[in-house]
């Protein structure tokens, strides 16, 4: 008898309490960061636009976008049969210009010797000199238009300048290349940072602590800078300084030009925090769904502060230290309209 009496007492927590079908957060004070929050974009610190730099027909595109190219990999060739013969060209007339010079080191040669029998005046022999000099510039001109040539063969192909992911092309196969025109764009994902402006009289407080959280909202990430850059000029208009926050590496799924809010820390504060996820926006009504005791669900309105980071944000009226909240206000909701 006290045998089963003492199974039934270990039984009774276990059958009073009922679990809700959600997962749940603690609301509590904790001591986070004070921050100045600050707009701007994510912008990437290698980013260029590859262009030709010979006319040509573009007969090969090796990379579309979105497609991560290594440094020095070939991403464009531009049909060089033109840069070719001009090439070509520029060799021959290096050729003439080797004989035409070999012909006049042969007569200042002669000259020389004639002079110096007597047999020919200085004037001859100045010519001769002038003719021998004359033909050595002329080689030596035939020899930079071949190495310009040749460099500007080299333009048919174009390799990439750094690793990185192509952003944007400029042109399709086929199409004539000119001089200037772009071809590729292309940024580094490992090196992003973000830019926003700060007014001058918030910059002693973030260069106090010199530590910021960076809010990606389309992903609902944060992510800790890994460098602030305080620009020294401010603008002339709103008097603000253009302050940098440099990314760390690794990072997914962020590329130049998303939106971005910087969160520069600038003191401590002692604030009640509540899980992100546990918050309803419907309209205009900011609520979470509160688990009482014996697993009681209600949907409770609250007023919110900032965003304190790792998934939480300040509250300022509506919850107490120590509640429960459902992370999953859909799934909290459904349960309630059920056990009504």
């Amino acid at each position: 008898m006290l045998r089963i009496l003492f199974v039934f007492i270990l039984c009774l927590p276990k059958l009073a309490l009922a679990t809700v079908p959600f997962q749940v957060g603690k609301v509590e004070f904790r001591e986070v960061d004070q921050t100045y929050a600050a707009e701007g974009l994510v912008e990437a610190v290698k980013q260029a636009t590859v262009s030709a730099e010979i006319s040509g027909r573009i007969i090969e595109l090796k990379f579309d976008v979105g497609d991560f190219v290594q440094k020095g990999a070939v991403i464009a060739r531009i049909d060089e049969s033109v840069v070719g013969q001009q090439l070509a060209g520029s060799q021959a007339q290096v050729a003439q210009a080797r004989a035409l010079l070999e012909n006049a080191r042969a007569q200042y040669e002669r000259s020389k010797q004639l002079f110096a029998q007597k047999f020919i005046s200085q004037a001859a022999l100045d010519k001769a000199s002038a003719e021998f000099k004359a033909a050595q510039a002329q080689a030596q001109a035939s020899l930079a238009g071949a190495g310009q040539a040749a460099a500007t063969r080299k333009f048919a192909t174009i390799v990439a300048p750094f690793s990185g992911v192509v952003a944007a092309r400029h042109i399709e196969l086929g199409e004539m290349a000119q001089p200037g025109k772009p071809l590729l764009t292309g940024f580094d994902p490992k090196d992003l940072r973000v830019e926003v402006s700060v007014p001058q009289y918030k910059l002693p407080q973030v260069r106090a602590l010199s530590r910021a959280s960076i809010e990606i909202p389309s992903l609902q990430k944060w992510i800790k800078a890994a460098q602030i850059t305080i620009q020294p000029t401010a603008d002339i208009k709103t008097h603000a300084s253009r302050v940098r926050l440099d990314l760390p590496d690794g990072l997914h799924d962020v590329y130049p030009g998303m939106f971005a809010r910087a969160h520069f820390a600038i003191g401590r504060a002692r604030k009640l925090l509540a899980p992100v996820a546990a918050i309803l926006r419907r309209s205009e009504l900011t609520a979470v769904y509160v688990v009482g005791p014996n697993d009681k669900v209600q949907l409770r309105q609250v007023r919110l502060g900032e965003p304190a980071g790792e998934g939480q944000i300040e509250v300022l009226a509506g919850l107490e230290p120590g509640e429960s909240v459902a992370l999953d206000p859909v799934k909290a909701g459904i349960y309630l309209k059920q056990v009504k």
